[in-house]
């Protein structure tokens, strides 16, 4: 289902100033000098869906004028998350207008304000609020609605990689199941950026987590560094299927919510743990096979299938957004304290954007991509 529609008419304005005039990534770069003298971004542009690593483009891109609602943003850092590149790919939910800039997430900081800009001032960092902004790219000009502040205390990658994936977790944790201290959540993938947030929220809340991860050459050291962020227990996907997963449930109760990344097998196992009543909630799909859930689970265990996209949870409290500022509130409390870290990252030049592409898209990851800006 392509929602093609679904980017926000601010979003859809911006981008289409910005792109008039894309030109040659050849052409000579933009001045520093004193002044509102930043006339071009560099950005990685594409111009059609297709394999990420042939159709995206370093160009330099012409900048609008700074509107009085408007903000100039310095892009600092920009991940590279598995949507950005279904997006690019043109198989995700959402598309943007062609041509377009990649990235959905990063942070920057503000340089330059419009007149009746209120909320954000020169130096403030900035995330997006939502997705679309296009923010591989080094300077970009935003409406002050389409993003908001965080601290400019916290580590940038945990900036960088706060707006997604910690949001994700986040709010899985927080809107399903009533999870208490004691209680058990069960995930796939917990490997993954979401996966990772979810074991260190859950641990700063007592929760137990039960994670199943796909087997590799260096599973030991694996679950050593999820164990080392809080990560209760760390299992194989075939150990779900083997008697001895009851061993784990000697030392942890049954769990009331699953996460599930991943679909096909994977899922429906997840399902067989849960408790009645349980809740399993679907945010990703990395096997691309179907949810499959056995009668039984239904019948005798009453369990609820429910899914999770945190852009539509933006967009549905866009309204409200104290909400979001909330939970970014918490999460960046979180990271100062120490208890909620970026995943491993792995820092590449903006020019070097083939070469963080092709790390991205290879199987068993174990460090996200992340572009300096």
């Amino acid at each position: 289902l392509m929602l093609c529609g679904l980017i926000t008419p601010s979003i859809r304005r911006h981008a289409a100033a910005l792109l008039k005039g894309c030109r040659d990534a050849n052409v000579s770069n933009f001045s520093h000098s004193a002044g509102r003298s930043i006339k071009t971004c560099r950005a990685l542009v594409y111009a059609n869906h297709g394999d990420p690593s042939k159709v995206l483009q370093l160009k330099n891109v012409d900048l609008p004028a700074i509107g009085e609602n408007d903000v100039l943003i310095k892009l600092l850092a920009a991940p590279i998350n598995p949507s950005d590149i279904n997006m690019i790919q043109g198989t995700y939910a959402i598309l943007p207008d062609l041509p377009s800039i990649g990235g959905n997430e990063g942070v920057g900081t503000v340089i330059e304000t419009g007149k009746k800009v209120k909320s954000l001032k020169v130096g403030d960092w900035v995330i997006p609020r939502d997705a679309g902004l296009g923010t591989w790219r080094t300077e970009a000009v935003f409406a002050e609605e389409d993003v908001i502040s965080v601290p400019n205390d916290i580590p940038l990658l945990s900036a960088a990689t706060l707006g997604v994936n910690p949001c994700t977790a986040f709010r899985m944790l927080v809107d399903f199941e009533d999870l208490m201290p004691g209680d058990s959540i069960i995930q796939n993938a917990a490997n993954s950026g979401v996966g990772q947030a979810v074991i260190q929220i859950a641990a700063s809340r007592g929760i137990n987590t039960i994670n199943v991860v796909r087997d590799r050459p260096e599973f030991g050291q694996l679950c050593e560094r999820l164990k080392a962020i809080g990560a209760t227990h760390v299992i194989k996907e075939e150990a779900l299927r083997r008697p001895e997963i009851k061993e784990v449930f000697k030392s942890c109760p049954k769990p009331k919510l699953a996460l599930n990344g991943v679909g096909g097998k994977s899922a429906t196992e997840l399902l067989r743990h849960l408790q009645t009543g349980g809740s399993m909630v679907t945010y990703g799909g990395m096997s691309r096979q179907p949810v499959t859930v056995p009668v039984s689970a239904l019948i005798f265990k009453d369990v609820k299938v429910r899914g999770f996209w945190v852009t539509q949870w933006k967009r549905d409290h866009a309204s409200d957004g104290s909400l979001f500022g909330v939970m970014l509130d918490e999460l960046c409390s979180l990271i100062r304290q120490g208890k909620l870290t970026a995943p491993a990252c792995t820092q590449v030049a903006l020019q070097d954007f083939h070469r963080a592409l092709d790390a991205s898209m290879q199987p068993f990851i174990s460090s996200k991509q992340v572009l300096l800006l």
